[in-house]
């Protein structure tokens, strides 16, 4: 793995897993920098920084490691958080659609969850994850939220393996190239 680029001061302990999670992907694991408590605050500190002013309603957190820092960014915001999960993980009370996406390693079903007492239309979503490789998870969760009527102002990653997509508007604080 090549970085390209690097947003943050810390170390970048980040190590790869071969054949995870099915034989022939190489795997990269950023849990080293949320195990380091400076390094997971400067990464909520930098997303913190980029969203404040862009009039965000939710931060949303595709399962499971988006979870991570959608939460901690909507909690230093004080905005609500938006968890995203596979077909089947959240209570019944969902959208009625659910989509369908292509990952590195075969497809996957998501859900959003309904918002209490409000729709979708005219609300205003940041989309965060770990890492964005082929960007098909984002792209879906894209879809999925303007079809309901909201707005994606922005998506953003931790990392970006940016030979794998053509992305020039997602947020990352480290890009990489896997050779």
């Amino acid at each position: 793995m090549k970085i390209l680029k690097n947003k943050l001061k810390s170390e970048l302990n980040i190590r790869t897993e071969k054949d995870f999670p099915v034989k022939g992907i190489e795997f990269i694991d950023i849990t080293p920098l949320i195990l380091q408590k400076e390094t997971f605050k400067e990464i909520t500190d930098k997303f913190v920084k980029e969203l404040k002013d862009k009039n965000v309603d939710y931060v949303v957190g595709p399962e499971a490691r988006g979870f991570l820092f959608a939460s901690s960014i909507a909690y230093k915001l004080n905005i609500g958080l938006l968890p995203v999960r596979k077909k089947g993980k959240l209570p019944p009370t969902t959208v009625d659609s659910q989509f369908d996406y292509e990952k590195e390693y075969g497809k996957d079903t998501l859900e959003l969850p309904k918002l209490v007492n409000d729709s979708y239309k005219g609300k205003n979503f940041y989309i965060i994850d770990d890492i964005y490789a082929t960007g098909n998870t984002m792209k879906a969760i894209k879809k999925a939220i303007t079809d309901l009527g909201g707005n994606v102002v922005g998506t953003g990653v931790v990392m970006n393996i940016v030979e794998l997509n053509d992305d020039k508007e997602v947020f990352s604080l480290i890009d990489v190239n896997e050779s």
